[in-house]
């Protein structure tokens, strides 16, 4: 299961104002191409919608962000363990969203409440919970999870697009419902992503894109659902700044066809250090992506104040 960091964080770095003066300084922290790793691995808005009340095959669009209510029904959990009480069930509604925006936005289950004929009901992180943080121009599906009576009459799920106004949207459940709608995939390659054999260079770090490709779990409880596989690229990171500097996999998001794909944290060998200045680190970042996907990219966020992205393409 993905987990968005990214909505945390901002929470985190408001309350701390006095960060915001370091943030001036790290607004030059475009990566740039500086050379090539031979084979042995070494270095050479605005709302514009005012509806109130969203059903299924509509879109609701705020600032950017758009939100397709894609289908909606009841939910049967295979998990003995995980089952709604006594006069209770579960109800999924299913979203597509976009970030049509100029920076990042986070959409996760948190940004949802239900409510069964006017009580408050309890939200489920079940499969495929959406948690989503995407980039400019890329998008991803979720659905969102909640326990209510059998015979409640009147449910709705109400969303706010920003956590920190009061300004809400309601999407009406009506039971097994689907749009059948279908939504294009961006096969196209990033004009700033960069290929296995590139050497970047940020303000902070040097990094060399050693490896790509597939590879086949051997934990049999981490295995890619049907019409998946895994995917994986290899790094080595250089930290050239004067401070210590961290890098780890949760610092990066992967889109297949330019929709977002879920983490596989199975491998032993994943990238994760803080770095003394002058000192180095390889690992790997991994993820699950469709067999048929055409254009894979995994993104590193370099710099959180600037949104800088480093695209890394998986050949």
């Amino acid at each position: 299961m993905k987990t968005s960091k990214k909505i945390f964080l901002m929470i985190l770095c408001l309350c701390l104002f006095t960060l915001m003066a370091l943030g001036s300084d790290t607004n030059n922290t475009t990566a740039k191409k500086v050379g090539e790793v031979s084979e042995n691995g070494t270095s050479t808005g605005t709302n514009t919608d005012n509806k109130a009340e969203y059903r299924v095959g509509e879109t609701y669009t705020n600032d950017g962000l758009s939100v397709t209510f894609v289908s909606s029904g009841n939910y049967t959990s295979d998990n003995q363990f995980i089952q709604p009480g006594e006069g209770k069930k579960y109800i999924r509604l299913s979203f597509h969203v976009e970030n049509k925006s100029d920076s990042d936005k986070s959409v996760t289950s948190v940004n949802f409440d239900g409510y069964a004929d006017g009580y408050k009901c309890q939200s489920c992180m079940l499969t495929e919970s959406l948690s989503l943080s995407l980039s400019k121009g890329r998008s991803g599906d979720g659905s969102v999870y909640f326990e209510v009576p059998v015979d409640a009459k009147v449910i709705e799920i109400e969303f706010a697009s920003n956590m920190f106004s009061d300004k809400k949207i309601k999407f009406i459940f009506e039971g097994d419902k689907d749009s059948g709608l279908k939504f294009d995939k961006n096969v196209s390659v990033s004009e700033n992503a960069f290929h296995k054999g590139d050497i970047i260079e940020t303000k902070n770090i040097r990094i060399s894109y050693l490896k790509a490709g597939e590879f086949t779990s051997d934990n049999q409880f981490l295995q890619p659902k049907e019409g998946m596989k895994y995917v994986y690229i290899e790094l080595e990171v250089e930290n050239i700044s004067s401070s210590d500097h961290t890098i780890s996999y949760f610092s990066f998001e992967c889109y297949a066809d330019g929709t977002a794909c879920e983490g596989y944290y199975g491998r032993e060998d994943l990238l994760s250090a803080t770095l003394s200045a002058g000192r180095k680190a390889k690992g790997t970042v991994a993820f699950e992506v469709p067999v048929n996907a055409k254009v894979i990219e995994i993104e590193y966020e370099d710099n959180f104040w600037t949104e800088s992205k480093v695209i890394f393409l998986v050949e």
